[in-house]
This record gives structure tokens, C-alpha cells and sequence, in this order.
């Protein structure tokens, strides 16, 4: 039964979610100085929470790395006319969270940093309520679901690579530079065996870690140059090999702990004002409303203006309610959220709030709408399909 469990679609999710509440019940119990001192022990030089969010964390955006490869080659974003809805879903649903975000906190600079918060999606949560609720889905729904995300982490990792980057050391970066050089050599030269890559990919993630350049942008590089295709029929390609070896590692194990180690906010001492203050409301209002209008605009306007056809056996109900379901950012907008506050634990603690309150609204409403509308569509097919018996 456990085994089952574990290899269902929505299982990732729960592990997740399962993992985030008990950082919550720790955080608030007597054991919340211990969790806190084990995250700030320091082992080889880094604490342990930033090999948590520094190391471990560049093995899932190699796994997102290769997702977005897979999904642009023969995915859900493998033709230009395919990109078109979800990648202009994916831009109104980061472009708008991010003003409604900076609305809120325009009277508090020191906030504005966080503006890409809840511009982010949690692909494996949202994909996970949709597998909660089962066939009832359309697979259409679940692809253009796919497509935007995919997208989004994309232009996450810009966001990131671009705004959250500090100060630069341009011989570590150059080193960085070298090491790439190096490894699309290999691709291009066709070498199929995994170790080099591998090999290249752990001194990519130093040099990049040493530059000012957030390490876990290595993850993503190094899933651009590992080949796509096999050396031949028989034998899958380095990219499916590395991605079936960490897929299950990441989803139970680095996901979770991550969850684990950012999740955890005390409510000791909390007021109304810490709860609706602009930083946690703009990020739960960026998550919950941002998302779902900046998406669901975004393709009724493409659709509306002829850029590109509704998809087929789909409801605009059954759009909404997926664009509800982005505003799912749990993982991602955490991961934004300790880059944007590193040095400020109060401002952290009150992102972990908005996170996961705009999140479980996101999730919860997403959800009961997707399934009536779902049913609804159910319905309305089987009354089409009824047929009347000819009267004699």
C-alpha cells in the first residue's frame, strides 16, 4: 500500500504539504530552538540551511532544467503556435502579482525586493490537486497547466539570475564560463556517458556559488547541456537517465526538506498587524488574486483576440479554476523569498505567512471550483449524448 502510495501522482504534493505542517507544529513547539540551531549549524562552512537551499536545491532546478528541455522538444511547448497561449498565460501571471505586490508596499522600500515573490507557480502542488481530483480533469487542462508553469520557472530563473544576484566575482565567474564552455563541447561532440557531465556539473555549482551568482542556476545549465537523445534505440538518453535517477530524490526527499526548512514560522507574540501588514498581504494577494486574473486575462485576451484558439473538450470555468490553482507558489515563492530577505528573519517569517496563506487559498478554491466545473461539463456531455426514442 505504501509502495502504491508513492507512486501515485499526487503523492509529491502530500509529502510536501505533510512536511511544510510539521515545520509549522515544530517552529511553535519546545523544540522550535533546537530546529532553528540545526539549521544554523555550519558544516564544511555553510550552514546547513544553505546547503539545503544552495546545494540540494541546484539538483531540483536540474530536474526543472530538463523538464522545460523536454516539454520545448517534444512537449506541450514543442511548436511555436503551442508556446503562444501558455507563454502569454505565464507572463500576466508573474506581471500582475508583482504590481499588485508592489501597490501594497509602495510605503515600504525595504519590501520591494520581494515584488517576485508571488510571481512564482508550484508546479508539483498544482499538478498534484489536479491529480487529486482524477480523470474528471481534462488532459487539455492539465497540458496548458504544464505549458505555463514550465514557462514561469523559466522566467523565474531569469528573475533570478537577473535581480538576486550579488555583488560578482568575475574570476569565479569566468571559471563559471569556462566550465560551460566545456560542457556544451561535450554535447556537441556527442558524448552520451553521464559522469562527465555530472563531474563538470559539481565544479559548475562552485564556481557559480563563489561568484555572487545564486549556485543553484548551475542546476539549470547543466540540464541544457546534458543530450536530449540516446546513442541508440536500445538505451534511453542521459537526460531520461538523469532525470528518472533524481526525480523520486527530489520529489521525497530534497522538496520536502526544503519545505521542511522554510516552512517553519513561530506565532509566539503574533499581532493582526504582522498577519495584514503589506508584506504578507501583498504576497497572499498577488498569489490568490494576481495569478488567477493575470492568467485567466491573459488568455481570454489571447484567445478573444484571435492570437490562438481555446483548447479543445475545455470549459472557461475549467480555465479559471486552473488559473486559480496557480496561484499555488509554495516552493518557488519561498525559494524567491530567502533570496529577496536573506538578513531579515522578521521580513522572512512574515513572507512564510503571505506564502502559505495565498498558497492553500489558492489550492483549496482551485480546487472545489475545478471539480464543480468539471462535473458540470460531465453533466452537460451525457444530456448531449442522451438520445430521444423516436415516438411510434
Amino acid at each position: 500500500m505504501l509502495v502504491r502510495f508513492f507512486r501515485s501522482e499526487p503523492a509529491a504534493a502530500i509529502v510536501l504539504l505533510f512536511a511544510a505542517v510539521l515545520a509549522l507544529i515544530v517552529a511553535n513547539s519546545p523544540l522550535s530552538s533546537t530546529y532553528e540551531d540545526i539549521l544554523g549549524t555550519y558544516v564544511l562552512g555553510i550552514s546547513v540551511h544553505h546547503w539545503i537551499n544552495d546545494a540540494l536545491m541546484a539538483v531540483f532546478f536540474l530536474l526543472v532544467g530538463m523538464e522545460i528541455k523536454q516539454e520545448a522538444l517534444d512537449g506541450a511547448l514543442s511548436t511555436p503556435r503551442a508556446r503562444i497561449l501558455p507563454g502569454i498565460a505565464a507572463i500576466g501571471g508573474m506581471a500582475l502579482p508583482a504590481i499588485i505586490f508592489v501597490i501594497i508596499n509602495m510605503s515600504s522600500p525595504d519590501h520591494l525586493s520581494g515584488w517576485a515573490i508571488p510571481a512564482a507557480t508550484d508546479i508539483a502542488f498544482a499538478m498534484g490537486v489536479l491529480a487529486i481530483l482524477g480523470s474528471k480533469v481534462p488532459l487539455a487542462i492539465r497540458a496548458l497547466l504544464v505549458g505555463i508553469a514550465v514557462i514561469d520557472d523559466l522566467l523565474a530563473i531569469v528573475v533570478i539570475a537577473l535581480f538576486y544576484t550579488s555583488e560578482l566575482e568575475l574570476g569565479w565567474l569566468a571559471a563559471a564560463g569556462v566550465t560551460m564552455v566545456v560542457l556544451a563541447l561535450l554535447n556537441r561532440s556527442s558524448v552520451y556517458s553521464i559522469v562527465p557531465y555530472i563531474s563538470l556539473g559539481i565544479v559548475l555549482w562552485y564556481c557559480v556559488y563563489q561568484s555572487g551568482i545564486h549556485a543553484t542556476l548551475a542546476g539549470v545549465v547543466l540540464a541544457f547541456a546534458i543530450p536530449a537523445k540516446s546513442s541508440s534505440d536500445l538505451h534511453r538518453s542521459p537526460m531520461k537517465t538523469t532525470e528518472h535517477a533524481i526525480d523520486k530524490w527530489v520529489n521525497f526527499g530534497i522538496l520536502p526538506l526544503f519545505g521542511f526548512a522554510n516552512a517553519g514560522v513561530s506565532f509566539a507574540g503574533l499581532e493582526a498587524s504582522d498577519v495584514f501588514g503589506p508584506l504578507p498581504l501583498g504576497i497572499a494577494l498577488g498569489l490568490f488574486v494576481g495569478k488567477q486574473l493575470g492568467i485567466f486575462g491573459a488568455v481570454w485576451l489571447t484567445i478573444r483576440t484571435g492570437l490562438t484558439t481555446k483548447p479543445d473538450g475545455i470549459t472557461w470555468a475549467q480555465l479559471y479554476a486552473m488559473a486559480m490553482l496557480c496561484g499555488i507558489g509554495f516552493t518557488m515563492s519561498l525559494f524567491i523569498g530567502g533570496l529577496a530577505f536573506a538578513d531579515a528573519s522578521e521580513l522572512m517569517d512574515q513572507t512564510k505567512m503571505g506564502v502559505i496563506g495565498g498558497s492553500i487559498v489558492s489550492a483549496l478554491l482551485g480546487a472545489y471550483l475545478m471539480n464543480r466545473a468539471s462535473r458540470a461539463k460531465l453533466v452537460d456531455s451525457l444530456e448531449e449524448g442522451r438520445q430521444v426514442e423516436p415516438r411510434l
